[in-house]
């Protein structure tokens, strides 16, 4: 089945950046045993969340440049997060087929049992960050984020993201972002954690290392 990428530099560099995101692996292990086609599953699945993100969410893009994106999603009613989530499930089913699609639910099921202890349906959740990896630690991250969180500050809004990489905690410290809850979860076999930050909850820098 073909698929029309929207940006296929970006979904590439995007999966390079989280080729050790125990969320990804695990997904990717499931769509195929050949390496060549599940990276390209994974492609698409990148590029399927940047349309997601585009049209019920924000993306962030760099400028005339295809080093990364942020992806968000936005509070939306019970209706559109249905059909949003059923045609996410049959993108799942025609691009990574069924296992993948399987492991997906109980993965995404079992974050969003967990996070009701700490976050709500009002809040914005920050689903992907990457930066290719030959670019990382050029202050290029924030710039995917900061313009984000003036727009989500200036609604009052609060926003979430999960984690399974500690060392990314100190980069989003400096952002607001604080951990609420660490979690075990079980498809994945990795701890993850939730972080969230308040609206306006403390100025934002203008440059982060």
């Amino acid at each position: 089945m073909t698929y029309p990428f929207i940006n296929k530099e970006i979904a590439l560099a995007l999966y390079e950046a989280l080729t050790e995101d125990p969320f990804y692996i695990t997904m990717e292990k499931h769509s195929s045993t050949d390496a060549a086609a599940a990276k390209e599953a994974m492609l698409r699945y990148m590029d399927y969340s940047m349309k997601e993100a585009l049209t019920h969410g924000e993306l962030r893009i760099p400028k005339n440049e295809n080093h990364g994106a942020s992806l968000w999603s936005k509070p939306v009613n019970t209706a559109l997060g249905r059909q949003i989530s059923k045609k996410k499930k049959q993108f799942l089913e025609d691009h990574l087929g069924m296992e993948s699609l399987d492991a997906y639910c109980k993965i995404v099921d079992f974050m969003a049992e967990e996070s009701k202890e700490v976050v709500s349906e009002t809040y914005w959740y920050l689903s992907i960050l990457g930066v290719s990896p030959d670019l990382q630690g050029k202050g290029l991250g924030p710039d995917l984020i900061l313009p984000v969180l003036e727009k989500t500050d200036g609604i009052g809004a609060a926003v979430y993201l999960e984690t399974f990489t500690p060392k990314n905690f100190g980069f989003y410290n400096r952002l607001g972002f604080y951990e609420a809850k660490t979690v075990h979860e079980p498809v994945t076999d990795a701890d993850y954690t939730i972080m969230v930050r308040d609206a306006g909850s403390q100025p934002i820098p203008k440059a982060v290392a």
